[in-house]
């Protein structure tokens, strides 16, 4: 018999409403003729046109002018290769120049799903048993593009969740200088891992330091980029500085709603987006707490597994994970460490899970083997939904399994707290299947989390319905640890 459990009548969808102001390039070519056809513009014809187009897109912007003037920079080289000085261009024309390289995205148009839900760092001016929230989202726009985004909600001492209402404008966030000092080893472990020519790696490694930052290592493969006249490995080179850039911070407007922030793929290893961010409320030993957050970077063939990191949900720092556990989809860090080390499940062969410790955040080797398919619904693979979460009688982990027809079904699992590699027992039945109201989307017959908390001695699961919208379910706390331990491994 399966646990009772409660479906809250809320859902998320998506709403294609939700609009960034994105640089856009189609080329060089056509980026110095467009820049042409406007220096030919009289200054009358030019605020003829930008006066209008302010008006209209100021009311869906934040601040517009700051992002044209920022895209009209980006195109600066250009200006200057056609024979025109940017400085010498008028406030109207450089906004006018900024319009033509900037379109509008809808961040959330297609999918808005896979959520993860932790407590708000900030409980003030609450009633009695309410309890804010933040929920991440994976958010799907055109061409399938993931990144993160975010709501606020309530929770009170009934279990009932409120969504609350989204801000009016949605801001990525501002790429911090990049100042890292990179490892020399787990740099070149990453690269190994993005297969770039061997040839060129072997050459770059020779003329690096143990330890180095963003500037040399720039300067070091644009002169090796200069020297070698084949075309054809451009790219190679250019590789080496995308994977640079996974390394960053980032930070939002002190001004903005969380609704309001998207983090939005920044490089060439996202930009087919970042997926299924799992967060969680990290302490150690009594200190303050950090939100990390792990996800998948994709390319388009290439996954990195990365971790994000902030403390108030302003700034962030985001970095890839290293090592032989961090790979493929599926990491999923403790709130905690365990005996003394960072505790971290994952799925590197996309079949099983696996359990990993490190003394280094970043860095996970080592995986052993934690649970493989037992059951039919999930004989396929399966995963974690999101972090283990402590409890009195072990480590709570929802999971997910694959089964016939591909349908993603939601489990459970109970692990020893002094000893997470000992599984103490695991459902024989699914915890949430997806019923008829719920098996039609992006991708039909699927239910999927990516991370609940525990509320009044309740479980509060958000999960996406067929990676297209979302909802939330309430389970006892109780009873389902009660059906985990009496449903053994065996």
């Amino acid at each position: 018999m399966r646990i009772p459990i409660e479906r809250q009548p809320i859902r998320v969808y998506p709403d294609a409403k939700r609009v960034i102001a994105r640089f856009f390039f189609n080329g060089e070519q056509r980026a110095k003729e467009i820049i042409e056809r406007v220096m030919k513009l009289s200054e009358d014809e030019v605020f003829a046109i930008i006066s209008p187009l302010l008006q209209e897109f100021s009311k869906r912007h934040r601040n517009i002018t700051k992002i044209l003037y920022r895209h009209c920079n980006r195109v600066r080289s250009f200006i200057e290769s056609v024979g025109f000085d940017p400085e010498e261009l008028t406030s109207y024309r450089k906004l006018l120049m900024g319009s033509y390289f900037t379109h509008e995205y809808s961040i959330e148009s297609a999918a808005f799903f896979n959520p993860s839900i932790i407590e708000d760092p900030d409980q003030s001016e609450l009633e009695a048993g309410q309890k804010r929230l933040i929920i991440s989202f994976r958010a799907v726009g055109e061409g399938h593009i993931s990144s993160i985004a975010f709501r606020r909600a309530i929770i009170n001492r009934d279990s009932k969740i409120e969504v609350l209402p989204v801000g009016n404008y949605v801001d990525e966030a501002e790429i911090i200088r990049n100042t890292t000092t990179f490892e020399k080893k787990l740099f070149f472990e990453k690269i190994v891992t993005a297969r770039i020519d061997p040839k060129i790696v072997k050459e770059l490694k020779g003329q690096l330091d143990e330890k180095f930052d963003y500037d040399t290592l720039q300067r070091t493969v644009l002169d090796l980029q200069h020297k070698d006249i084949n075309d054809s490995k451009k790219t190679e080179y250019e590789k080496i500085l995308w994977l640079s850039d996974s390394y960053s911070s980032i930070s939002f407007s002190l001004d903005t709603d969380i609704s309001d922030r998207v983090i939005f793929p920044m490089s060439e290893l996202e930009r087919k987006g970042i997926e299924d961010a799992r967060f969680v409320k990290f302490t150690d030993n009594g200190g303050p707490a950090t939100y990390y957050a792990t996800y998948t970077a994709f390319d388009g063939a290439l996954i990195m597994p990365k971790l994000l990191q902030t403390a108030d949900f302003h700034s962030f720092k985001i970095r890839p994970l290293h090592g032989k556990g961090a790979s493929n989809k599926n990491l999923a860090l403790f709130p905690r460490k365990v005996n003394g080390y960072y505790t971290m499940l994952s799925r590197i062969d996309g079949c099983n899970n696996y359990i990993m410790y490190s003394n280094n955040i970043n860095l996970w080797e080592t995986p052993i083997k934690l649970q493989e398919p037992l059951h039919s619904w999930e004989l396929v693979q399966i995963g974690n939904c999101g972090s283990p979460i402590e409890t009195d009688h072990g480590w709570l982990v929802i999971t997910h399994g694959v089964g016939p027809m591909r349908k993603y079904c939601l489990g459970a699992s109970l692990f020893k707290l002094d000893d997470p590699s000992v599984e103490i027992g695991r459902l024989k039945e699914p915890l949430l299947v997806p019923n008829q109201d719920e098996r039609e989307g992006y991708v039909p017959n699927v239910v999927y989390s990516c991370g609940g908390i525990i509320n009044n001695g309740k479980l509060i699961l958000p999960y996406g319905l067929s990676d297209y919208s979302s909802s939330f379910a309430v389970i006892e706390l109780n009873a389902l640890l009660d059906k985990v331990i009496s449903d053994p491994r065996v």
